[in-house]
């Protein structure tokens, strides 16, 4: 059996997505997804060295809005935001050095 994943049904508004400060990433997908399954140790690995990242797992699929307005058609696709603005994305990743790269670049990082 694959990792537990906590998408959340409800998640905010994209207005209210918009109006936070700081670093975000949001990672769209969807519980009985395989490839959100496979990409989960990754993402992970990436996350741990940036604890202090807001991470948002979004439940994705027909008839969620908030998926479309950002234009997610491939899960997972990670979104990351710095103070409520797009500044990068990875679409199925199969590198966690390339999430870390992302994370780094919304915390402000070199």
């Amino acid at each position: 059996m694959g990792p537990s994943l906590d998408y959340s049904a409800q998640p905010p508004s994209r207005a209210e997505l918009d109006a936070l400060g700081g670093p975000l990433a949001l990672e769209f997908g969807a519980p009985w997804c395989g490839h959100c399954r496979a990409a989960q140790p990754l993402i992970a690995e990436a996350f741990a060295a940036h604890p202090q990242v807001r991470r948002l797992m979004i439940e994705d699929g027909p008839g969620r809005r908030l998926g479309r307005s950002f234009g997610v058609k491939l899960w997972p696709t990670l979104v990351f935001l710095r103070d409520g603005r797009e500044v990068g994305r990875l679409v199925r990743p199969d590198d966690a050095r390339a999430i870390e790269r992302a994370l780094a670049q919304i915390e402000g990082a070199p």
